[in-house]
């Protein structure tokens, strides 16, 4: 049913768009390991894209899928890394991809502190509900793709299809993906058969 205008018209309903939410650390760009585990760059010249993300992000995007980064920098909200270093870095990412259309950011700490945005901190969803409501997204037909477990999480929180990229990090999947592939390139071809199916 339409919205009914000022005079009890039906104005036409705004179609809703499929998405591609994308983590960014180890999904869009290669992690910085320390210690064996894997981390945000920390500067601007840390970060690297995977050879094989701007490709499948242009063909994504080609294929109708808006594209919408969402990540988790706790670092920001713990005061161990400025702000103006993941601004810069998102700068940047919007250079080297220019399809991407929304990254959504949450800086929430974790580790059980209370902060204002945790409802946006992966695995909570918000960061993908926010997105979705800001530029009219379908759900039902939208995918995430992450490297960890709380990308898996998030997404099946937000009711979108996930597809985990294995990237061998210690730490256990707390909910079965719909996918699991090797690297980006993978998750795009999955994504782009079934929208052609």
């Amino acid at each position: 049913m339409g919205i009914g205008g000022p005079q009890g018209l039906n104005l036409p309903a705004v179609p809703l768009r499929p998405a591609v939410f994308l983590d960014r650390d180890g999904t869009l760009n290669v992690p910085v390991i320390r210690d064996g585990r894997p981390h945000p760059p920390a500067s601007l010249d840390e970060f690297r894209l995977f050879a094989d993300v701007p490709a499948a992000c242009r063909a994504l995007h080609a294929a109708g899928f808006v594209l919408v980064v969402a990540t988790n920098q706790p670092d920001v909200g713990r005061g161990t890394t400025p702000l103006a270093v993941v601004d810069a870095i998102h700068a940047r990412l919007r250079e080297l991809i220019p399809e991407i259309t929304r990254i959504e950011v949450c800086i929430a700490p974790g580790q059980g502190v209370a902060h204002p945005e945790d409802r946006r901190r992966k695995p909570a969803p918000g960061m993908l509900l926010d997105a979705a409501a800001a530029l009219s997204l379908d759900l039902t037909r939208s995918w995430m793709i992450g490297d960890r477990w709380r990308d898996v999480d998030c997404g099946r929180q937000a009711g979108v299809r996930t597809i985990f990229i294995d990237l061998g990090h210690d730490e256990a999947l707390r909910t079965p993906p719909d996918h699991v592939v090797r690297d980006f390139s993978a998750a795009a071809a999955i994504i782009l058969a079934a929208a052609q199916a």
